[in-house]
């Protein structure tokens, strides 16, 4: 409830407040007039019921004109009150209305300011999300262009690794690369012919008892492929599976007869898979197959485990390579050795001359000292100590010490 409302009702209360005073006031004034009445009436009566009835009707007619105006006067004067206040609340009340409307249109204009700054933020983030979204789609884009391009070489790929031909030029391309990065070019030969006629994708030169090691870079994956079909049923699958194994177990009976010859290779050669798919899977699925390999003297090998193979091979060759000149080593040795025993007999000789000049040096500082002891008693010589007494002559005394100086060296 506002102020206004709260002084409405407190002056309405008055207005209800002085009106139900004046109808109180109004019947006690009656109840008076009418006792009054009866009393003047009963005496009247009693003494004269002619005039004195009519003046008291007159009387009482008067004294009820002028109650009558007397309360009239009063409620109008109530009633200027009351509009009065009425009138003042009606003022009040407008001007608070107004303050109020000042106030609610300052707040209705600071709100739509919000709301419009809000909007405006709001705008900004649509846009700004719209266009990282759109930036974010182009990329999408760019990266389903990779990806189709991808699928396109990955097919192409497939196809390379269908064809036999192909797919062994692959192999050959990648066993190339291998062990060029691996070993000295005097360690390995590509296309080596054997004595038999064979031709060898490469043929590794190590150190006997290893000598020479046949590599195959060519591999059947027909079967592989129709075994991972997933269009295949499980009866066709376990058949690809069987033909995968057998294919497998020929090319391992080709190697170990085309590239194991006594006395030109040695008793092992290399079947080389350039797919680690493919060597997890017959390792992982075969095991019958890898020992059947290496009961041919054929080792299987993938890129990762070949260039194991490399690296062991070529610190073979460097070992063999130290080995060779462990005889320049001990020339280098003894030769140092001697200049060593040498420069030992020179130092043992410079010290005995340092010994010796340290001794001779020693010597010198000795007669040095007695010379100076000899300048030193001539210098200071005094007449009283000479052997002769007072009669001999100074000279002779002088000549006496000297010779006695003398003697004592």
């Amino acid at each position: 409830m506002t102020q206004t409302e709260i002084l409405f009702a407190a002056l309405l209360g008055v207005a209800l407040l002085l009106l139900s005073w004046t109808a109180l006031r109004l019947s006690r004034i009656r109840d008076e007039i009418a006792d009054r009445l009866s009393d003047q009436l009963g005496e009247q009566l009693a003494l004269n019921l002619g005039e004195q009835h009519r003046d008291l009707l007159r009387d009482l007619h008067e004294g009820l004109g002028r109650q009558t105006d007397r309360i009239g006067e009063h409620a109008r004067a109530d009633r200027e009150l009351l509009q009065r206040g009425l009138a003042a609340a009606s003022v009040q009340l407008s001007r608070s209305i107004q303050t109020l409307t000042r106030s609610v249109d300052g707040r209705l204009e600071s709100l739509a300011g919000h709301v419009n700054q809000r909007l405006d933020e709001g705008f900004r983030k649509t846009n700004e999300t719209f266009a990282s979204v759109m930036a974010r789609l182009a990329t999408i884009d760019e990266a389903q262009k990779k990806i189709d391009g991808l699928t396109t070489n990955v097919v192409s790929l497939q196809e390379l690794l269908g064809d036999k031909r192909a797919r062994g030029a692959f192999g050959e391309v990648q066993l190339e690369a291998l062990v060029q990065n691996a070993l000295p070019p005097d360690a390995y030969a590509f296309q080596a012919v054997l004595p038999n006629g064979t031709r060898a994708d490469c043929v590794l030169t190590l150190p006997p008892p290893t000598g020479r090691v046949a590599v195959d870079a060519k591999f059947p994956l027909e079967n592989y492929h129709r075994m991972l079909d997933a269009s295949l049923g499980e009866l066709e699958r376990r058949a690809a599976q069987q033909a995968f194994r057998a294919d497998v177990r020929r090319h391992v009976d080709a190697i170990a007869s085309k590239y194991i010859l006594p006395g030109v290779t040695s008793d092992g050669a290399v079947m080389f898979l350039p797919a680690e798919a493919v060597f997890a899977e017959v390792h992982a699925y075969h095991p019958e197959v890898v020992a059947y390999a290496q009961q041919k003297r054929v080792w299987i090998v993938s890129p990762t485990t070949l260039m194991a193979v490399l690296n062991t091979a070529r610190a073979v060759l460097k070992d063999v390579e130290t080995r060779k000149q462990i005889h320049v080593i001990k020339d280098a040795l003894g030769k140092l050795a001697k200049d060593f025993h040498r420069f030992d007999e020179r130092m043992n000789a410079l010290a005995r001359h340092i010994e010796q000049a340290s001794k001779d040096v020693q010597d010198v500082q000795t007669s040095s000292r007695k010379i100076s002891a000899h300048f030193h008693k001539i210098e200071s010589a005094r007449l009283d100590e000479l052997p002769g007494g007072a009669d001999e002559g100074v000279d002779g005394g002088s000549v006496g010490r000297i010779d006695r100086a003398g003697t004592d060296g």
